[in-house]
């Protein structure tokens, strides 16, 4: 038997071809099937569960929607006037795009969404919060035509709000969230990527990436992506509802035709808590003399904290953060809405578009702050507010409760009862302000202690839109 030389290199040559067919034939076709086989398996389940179905641009491999932002025509139009304008080559602002568009595009995963994300997040808010769903206009979410791009429009008072509505919206459709900066931590990023999230640069005046954002929000829209939007544009920081920034509102409206196959429906969900985790955090912001925490003392105090809590559910001297509540408003059609104004946001452009969008700007605003739960916190707090320096028998702190009761059920609010007992609600209140030490007793008088007025009026300010 002869023997056939081979040289070296040739040899190392075909080993690595044989292992690229290996990785890329049988290593990756495997590996895709070990991930998207739970995912298509939960589809299949949730298919004829979920009231809004999970749609097909957002089982449309992430590459594919990446390909799909570079090739789009306004895109590509951006991107000559950005090459012209900077003086840059094409293909240099086309790989601009493409990191862009890596950036925003998120990669959805059912499995991890409605197993795992879902499972962390009823859990989560379970072990804070006693979590209460209040009023709901079911009338209104049922009339919603199920082929319908729905857009959940939000107040926005802790991170918390994610998970919650994220929890309390999974047996209607699978959210997708415009997240910030704040997320793109890896490994963290990954996981809100797979979530269905999308990466947001809040204050980016680069005119390259927000056409990148706008086609994208206005592909998913089209598309009927069920979504979430905070029009708030950031967290409040003394607990008033704050003014709209309409762009995002504005990137959906650009996805929306009257003569569409698709009618646009915001939903109006209203979140209110006894107790913000970042309440603190967000109070300090607000004063620009003092000294604010880097990162690593952020995270300090975050670890900190935890510790706390847990030290004291050892002890068990732990109790959860009050109750969370979460109402749904009557949905609001933007076929009915442009038809009974005779508005076509397609055509309108420049001067005549931006009073259109701040109209409903403020319309859905509104409609979010009616819907906004007075929790028992917040009622108790707004009676300290309204006079500091006063103290408070219990029966007077409940007689003036009362009267604040009939003024909000007169605006219309919605107010969160625990047990359908005042006497209850009052004592859930008072007592979680006298946990943190922001009201103490002397003498059977209950007072607002004055260091701690500004976190009391914090609470106070998220239904001060209704008193």
């Amino acid at each position: 038997m002869s023997e056939v030389a081979v040289p070296l290199w040739l040899a190392v040559v075909a080993g690595l071809l044989a292992a690229w067919a290996l990785y890329e034939h049988v290593l990756m076709p495997a590996l895709r099937w070990i991930v998207m086989h739970p995912a298509n398996q939960v589809i299949d389940e949730l298919s004829t569960r979920l009231r809004i179905g999970i749609r097909p641009f957002q089982r449309t491999r992430r590459q594919a929607l990446i390909h799909r932002l570079l090739t789009d025509p306004k895109v590509q139009q951006a991107v000559e006037q950005h090459a012209k304008r900077n003086s840059v080559p094409v293909p240099a602002a086309l790989r601009t795009v493409e990191r862009y568009a890596r950036e925003i595009v998120p990669a959805f995963n059912a499995y991890l969404y409605f197993r795992i994300g879902y499972w962390i997040g009823r859990n989560v808010a379970k072990l804070l919060y006693r979590v209460r769903l209040g009023y709901v206009d079911s009338e209104g979410l049922a009339a919603i035509d199920p082929d319908a791009t729905v857009v959940f429009v939000m107040n926005h008072r802790s991170n918390m709000d994610y998970v919650l509505a994220g929890y309390l919206a999974a047996d209607q459709a699978a959210l997708s969230y415009a997240v910030g900066e704040w997320a793109r931590i890896w490994p963290l990023s990954a996981l809100i990527r797979a979530m269905g999230a999308y990466f947001v640069r809040r204050n980016s005046k680069d005119e390259l990436y927000r056409r990148v954002l706008e086609r994208y929000v206005a592909m998913a829209t089209e598309a009927g992506v069920p979504q979430a939007v905070f029009p708030e544009g950031g967290l409040t920081r003394d607990g008033r509802m704050r003014e709209p920034r309409l762009g995002v509102l504005d990137y959906m409206m650009r996805g929306f035709r009257l003569d569409g196959e698709r009618d646009l429906v915001f939903v109006p969900l209203g979140i209110n808590y006894d107790r913000v985790l970042e309440d603190r955090s967000l109070l300090l912001a607000l004063d620009p003399d003092a000294r604010k925490p880097g990162r690593f003392w952020a995270m300090w105090n975050t670890l900190g904290f935890a510790l706390h809590n847990v030290t004291l559910m050892f002890r068990s001297e732990w109790h959860r953060f009050g109750y969370a509540c979460v109402n749904f408003g009557r949905p609001l059609s933007m076929r009915e809405y442009c038809r009974s104004r005779g508005l076509d946001f397609q055509r309108l452009a420049g001067d005549a578009r931006r009073p259109a969008m701040a109209a409903l700007g403020k319309q859905l605003m509104d409609a979010v702050g009616r819907v906004v739960p007075v929790v028992p916190v917040a009622l108790i707090a707004t009676i300290f507010a309204r006079e500091p320096g006063r103290g408070y028998s219990e029966l007077e702190l409940k007689a003036e409760v009362e009267r604040l009761l009939g003024r909000l059920q007169a605006a219309g609010a919605h107010v969160y009862v625990p047990r359908r007992d005042l006497d209850y609600a009052l004592t859930v209140g008072l007592r979680m302000l006298r946990l943190r030490r922001l009201v103490e007793e002397r003498d059977g008088l209950y007072r607002a202690r004055a260091s701690e007025l500004p976190l009391i009026r914090y609470y106070a300010n998220s239904i001060a839109h209704l008193v």
